[in-house]
């Protein structure tokens, strides 16, 4: 963030006045830039959506779009709720939420359908086969994907270990061992947790693969990272979008599941027995 404000600042002079009073208002009100649309900036700064276009191209840029891209990617993790609430607020106006927000989900999936390295992916689930421990870690609201994946690698493999911590001292009380051979599953998203990172940090100084499931090449996950598997998130209001990054996940447990087809097999006829006895599920009568 601080390097593309350091660039409009610098070509301040070079600008047009119109220019000059896009610059001025993404410096002072980025938050809220970030997520306007070249008319919507043009409009409220007083000059055409063609200025906004041409301010775009002065930076650098092939288009307002990717302007926009660095500017959001580069400040979610910098906004508090509060400005999230304020952002999502101008931004629905009186906009039907449901669609806008179903909607939303559909494209942050396509998106990353188009974007997710899938060979680095097949490399992810070949790692996670071979590996002497696995440990999976997710915080906050990546939490609840944390827990989803820590459900069905249950179920999948007997080394499989869900991270869970109320404070740093725990985290690290559970994770000291890793070593040479192990995996570590790191989740996060905007914004991204501190523990994790730190986590992360540990788990790479001992040797283990870092798999990263997180949303952008900016991520602190990412360079400490062997496999990235990058999943589109986004803001609902002061909630996070986290349905591309579930998508993701399924996809790692059904490739994985795939590969060990014929242990599981035996593994869920295993359970269905024991369903049935200790009655976990309820059952329908369709008689």
């Amino acid at each position: 963030m601080e390097d593309l404000i350091k660039r409009i600042q610098s070509s301040l002079p070079e600008f047009s006045k119109g220019q000059k009073l896009i610059a001025r208002y993404i410096t002072e009100n980025y938050d809220k830039a970030a997520f306007m649309t070249a008319s919507k900036l043009g409009a409220t700064v007083g000059v055409s959506e063609s200025t906004v276009v041409r301010f775009a191209a002065e930076l650098g840029y092939e288009g307002y779009p990717k302007l926009q891209k660095t500017l959001q990617e580069m400040i979610r993790n910098r906004l508090t709720s509060v400005q999230r609430m304020e952002v999502t607020s101008d931004n629905l106006g009186n906009r039907d939420v449901l669609h806008m927000a179903l909607h939303s989900d559909i494209d942050k999936i396509k998106v990353t359908l188009d974007e997710i390295d899938k060979e680095m992916f097949g490399e992810a689930v070949e790692a996670i086969l071979a590996a002497r421990k696995i440990y999976i870690l997710g915080i906050r609201s990546s939490a609840s994907l944390a827990g989803f994946l820590g459900f069905y690698f249950n179920l999948l493999f007997d080394n499989a270990h869900l991270v869970q911590t109320a404070s740093v001292g725990e985290l690290f009380e559970q994770i000291f061992r890793v070593g040479e051979g192990d995996v570590v599953i790191g989740i996060s998203f905007p914004r991204y947790s501190k523990r994790t990172v730190k986590a992360l940090q540990y788990a790479h100084a001992q040797n283990a693969r870092i798999i990263a499931i997180t949303d952008s090449s900016i991520s602190p996950l990412v360079p400490l990272a062997d496999y990235v598997l990058l999943a589109k998130s986004g803001m609902t209001s002061f909630v996070d979008s986290l349905v591309a990054p579930l998508s993701v996940i399924n996809a790692l447990i059904a490739a994985i599941g795939m590969r060990k087809k014929d242990e599981m097999a035996q593994t869920f006829h295993a359970l269905e027995d024991i369903w049935e006895e200790y009655q976990v599920y309820e059952k329908t009568d369709n008689s």
